[in-house]
């Protein structure tokens, strides 16, 4: 790891309920950083947001956590929540249909899939919880990316390259917008082959209590078993169970 992202993260964890502020000169005895190397690293955090100048003089300044820290610890905890409360009705779900089920939230500017039940079946998708994936790529992602805020989701798609999966053509920019305004007024999205050969993906929202998408309740499994009144079966289980977690989280 980059050894001033290192030092940087240092010097926050001295920051405690004890001693909820200290000075420059504080934290470079504390840290045995030379300092101005200490310096350096305070503006730059203060920049971020991750600490707030409380108090300036000739000699010396003073710092307090800021309010980045905060937000990004209300980030996790409502993460924590989500998997907590989806994973009894992801597990439910693989029951009633028996393919793989995913939790996906909006990371930045990618998906993030961060809870996942697996079917019974022989073969299965070997997803990793933690994986990040282009929010263009999948049903999971570009759901998300169809209920982002039209400014946020302009900046997603001039940022990125679109670049599909080996052997596939390339993703056109306005074909995809159009996609996306289909998810938003059919309400789910469906994807084939995006991600994985021959395979195929249904998600529904997950809404909060703010009625704000928050993340995407995915099935994926072959595309042979999504087809007929099987794919009927697993849209309806799918809308059935989002619905279910948005109640539960206050929606």
């Amino acid at each position: 790891m980059n050894q001033s992202v290192l030092k940087a993260l240092k010097l926050l964890d001295y920051f405690t309920e004890e001693t909820p502020e200290l000075t420059l000169r504080e934290l470079t005895t504390k840290s045995n950083i030379p300092k101005p190397t200490v310096y350096r690293l305070l503006v730059s955090l203060e920049q971020a947001g991750f600490l707030m100048k409380t108090k300036e003089s000739e000699h010396d300044s003073r710092y307090r956590l800021g309010i980045k820290l905060m937000e990004l610890g209300y980030r996790v905890a409502d993460q924590i929540e989500l998997r907590r409360i989806a994973k009894p009705y992801m597990e439910q779900l693989a029951q009633e249909i028996n393919e793989v089920i995913h939790l996906v939230i909006v990371n930045e500017d990618k998906a993030t899939y961060i809870e996942k039940v697996d079917s019974n079946r022989a073969l299965r998708l070997y997803t990793k919880i933690g994986k990040n994936a282009p929010l263009y790529l999948g049903s999971g992602p570009k759901l998300l990316l169809a209920y982002l805020p039209p400014s946020r989701q302009e900046k997603v798609l001039n940022e990125s390259s679109l670049s599909p999966i080996a052997n596939l053509p390339p993703i056109d920019k306005e074909t995809l917008k159009r996609e996306l305004k289909i998810i938003r007024e059919q309400g789910y999205a469906i994807s084939k082959g995006e991600q994985d050969h021959d395979t195929t993906g249904i998600s529904y929202p997950i809404y909060n209590y703010k009625h704000e998408v928050v993340a995407s309740l995915a099935v994926s499994g072959l595309s042979n078993h999504f087809e007929g009144k099987n794919l009927t079966v697993i849209k309806e289980a799918t809308e059935r169970i989002a619905h279910q977690v948005s109640r539960s989280i206050g929606y």
